[in-house]
């Protein structure tokens, strides 16, 4: 009975995981192909985010923090390129097709595992590195199978993997000044980051655009598309990041890894379905190249982490 009850777990972690994310790019794609204030767009994002944290917090389900001039400061790296990296992240999507999204973003991996290095003083083994090279490759393809290549898409996709690598270690960094508390860090992170994205709405010109909108000058179409988009996107941004918890914590990262990338292929069917994305035979065996080198590389972390904890129990025996 406890076997079967984990295993209902595991399958409702992995089911809301996969559908959160993918309702999340999907919907992103169609409010971007619609409306021309991809920042604008973002800054509602992340304020709906804030208001369903108080509307947790309202119903007793979370504790919201106080906020302290001194963390804010604190944590100024992390507010920082967290909003360059979501900037990044929605005008590579706006740029480039749904089904190209995950080839665009996929040196990830290999920038993590760079910072890791150059940062964190965490060498890599040569699995690991085998598996990035890979990545790395499905790359390459991906991007000089193209038929439409959009070089700003590209660009966009390669600093936004940059900043989301780099991402992950200040995170590591910046729990520290919440005393390891997951979700203050969560509200510093979206109020700070939605507040130091304000003036970038002026900077980018969106303003006369996002006032013709809201005027009904652009028309009923634009203007529906950014408030539902915004709600929607708003709500699976703020569930995604439960979904990945939840996912984490009940299941081991081999399937993570393995749900990750059954979410990148249904990503890419469904994208040349709605949007009818053409995908040419370069651009899939690009997609399979970075989905095979991503679940190698976390099945070897998998396979290290195991051997490094039965290191102590061998020691012990003798």
């Amino acid at each position: 009975m406890g076997a079967a009850e984990d295993n209902r777990k595991v399958f409702f972690a992995v089911a809301f995981y996969f559908c959160s994310s993918i309702v999340l790019v999907m919907t992103n794609k169609a409010v971007l192909n619609k409306v021309t204030v991809p920042i604008t767009f973002l800054w509602f994002q992340l304020v709906i985010a804030v208001v369903l944290l108080h509307v947790c917090s309202l119903f007793g389900l979370l504790t919201l923090p106080r906020i302290e001039v001194e963390k804010a400061k604190k944590l100024w790296q992390l507010i920082a390129i967290n909003v360059v990296g979501l900037s990044f992240n929605t005008l590579c999507l706006q740029h480039v097709d749904a089904s190209f999204f995950q080839v665009a973003r996929s040196l990830v991996l290999p920038f993590t595992v760079i910072f890791q290095w150059a940062v964190m003083q965490k060498p890599s083994s040569a699995q690991v590195l085998g598996a990035c090279a890979v990545v790395v490759l499905g790359f390459l393809t991906g991007v000089t199978g193209e038929i439409h290549l959009s070089f700003k898409g590209v660009a966009f996709g390669f600093f936004s993997s940059i900043t989301t690598a780099y991402h992950a270690v200040v995170i590591k960094a910046s729990l520290v000044s919440v005393s390891d508390n997951t979700m203050d860090l969560v509200y510093y992170n979206n109020l700070l980051s939605a507040i130091c994205l304000m003036p970038l709405l002026v900077v980018t010109g969106e303003l006369p655009e996002v006032m013709s909108i809201f005027s009904g000058a652009s028309g009923a179409e634009a203007f529906h598309a950014l408030w539902v988009g915004s709600l929607v996107t708003g709500l699976f941004g703020f569930l995604i990041n439960i979904a990945t918890f939840l996912q984490i914590q009940v299941t081991n990262p081999v399937t993570h890894m393995i749900s990750s990338a059954a979410r990148g292929v249904a990503q890419t069917i469904l994208g040349a379905y709605i949007f009818s994305d053409v995908i040419s035979a370069q651009r899939a065996f690009g997609i399979f190249l970075v989905v095979f080198g991503s679940t190698l590389y976390t099945w070897v972390k998998h396979k290290e982490s195991q051997n490094r904890d039965s290191l102590p129990t061998s020691s012990g025996g003798k």
